[in-house]
């Protein structure tokens, strides 16, 4: 997956997985193992693990083009590769359902996939024009533009403030409720001329839309939540001595990572105040469920970030689950609202 629109414009549409290297290092794939590839995406790190040994794995996707577009790569791995259609977050249940058996490795590649930001109509980029949606699944909750045309000024500043760490939050909320009076904001650009017209071109060249639109894509897929499930339903599904891997791109998600395997490695959880109240709960466990493999995140090589610019945001973290039980019902923050 991907940092954000414009270095993925930069790049071309060529799918490149990140940090490929040291995810399949971390998951150590073997023979007659499973392998959950959480965010099947473009199918790039199921593909990796496929050929690095005669292991099986389940690729996740809630968005239906990306589970439709595995076809080519489940017949070149018959009976190997199985593609599904859901949430991350119910992993536990996915896996129940296909009655699969101990997972030796789980691999999250957060954010959006190159897929999803080229392709205009999807409404994630603002490097083209295009209906401002943003769903992950487009059957699935409200797009972006009812969000923008509907929350009042003070929730939309506080939206792009916590979940963009969008300094300038007010005026950039402020101006687009002016704009919508005089007419209903509908598509990208039109969104991010609007970012333009408050913000200032920055010296470090990112485009000053760039956290407007994350905030309001992480919101209409409630990714921050969908993590927190996610990996609640790792921690259930790992086997003893079976690996998580994690790749985030923005500071949010790589903190929510963070704080999940210190509390289940039995460190110190150091709460965000971006996390869930809960989250991070039972961290005087007696037992840990975790052993850290990357003490601290690791990042790309300057020779990956040359070759693929999407690479540059990446973060890496890594840890095996232990023997401990998992706690017997979820924990408050994998409850999604109904």
């Amino acid at each position: 997956m991907t940092a954000d629109p414009q270095s993925a414009a930069a790049s071309g549409p060529q799918h490149v997985p990140v940090m490929l290297a040291q995810v399949l290092e971390a998951l150590a794939p073997a023979p007659g193992r499973l392998y959950v590839d959480a965010t099947f995406g473009a199918g790039g790190y199921s593909a990796a693990l496929l050929q690095a040994a005669s292991c099986s794995v389940l690729g996740v996707d809630r968005d239906p083009d990306a589970c439709r577009r595995a076809d080519a790569l489940i017949r070149t791995h018959a009976g190997r590769l199985t593609v599904v259609h859901g949430r991350f977050g119910d992993l536990a249940a996915l896996a129940r359902d296909l009655g699969l058996g101990p997972v030796h490795g789980i691999a999250f590649d957060l954010g959006v996939s190159s897929p999803q930001l080229d392709l205009p109509e999807r409404g994630f980029s603002f490097r083209a024009d295009g209906p401002l949606d943003m769903r992950m699944d487009p059957s699935e909750g409200e797009p972006a533009a009812d969000v923008v045309n509907r929350l009042p000024e003070a929730e939309l500043a506080d939206l792009l403030y916590t979940l963009g760490e969008e300094r300038a939050s007010r005026r950039i909320a402020a101006a687009i409720v002016r704009a919508r009076a005089v007419a209903p904001i509908e598509g990208t650009l039109r969104l991010a001329e609007i970012v333009h017209g408050v913000m200032p071109w920055p010296a470090d060249g990112i485009d000053t839309a760039t956290r407007t639109f994350q905030a309001l894509r992480i919101h209409v897929n409630d990714e921050l939540g969908e993590l927190a499930r996610g990996l609640d339903a790792a921690e259930r599904l790992l086997a003893p001595g079976g690996r998580l891997v994690v790749v985030a791109f923005h500071s949010l998600e790589d903190r929510m990572v963070k704080t999940f395997l210190r509390t289940r490695s039995g460190g110190d959880p150091r709460a965000s105040r971006h996390l869930p109240e809960d989250f991070g709960a039972e961290a005087d466990r007696a037992a840990p469920l975790f052993r850290l493999i990357t003490r601290r995140a690791a990042r790309p090589n300057p020779e990956e970030i040359a070759r693929n610019p999407r690479a540059r945001s990446a973060r890496m973290r890594a840890a095996e689950r232990t023997a401990a039980p998992a706690p017997l019902t979820p924990h408050l923050h994998t409850r999604r609202a109904a």
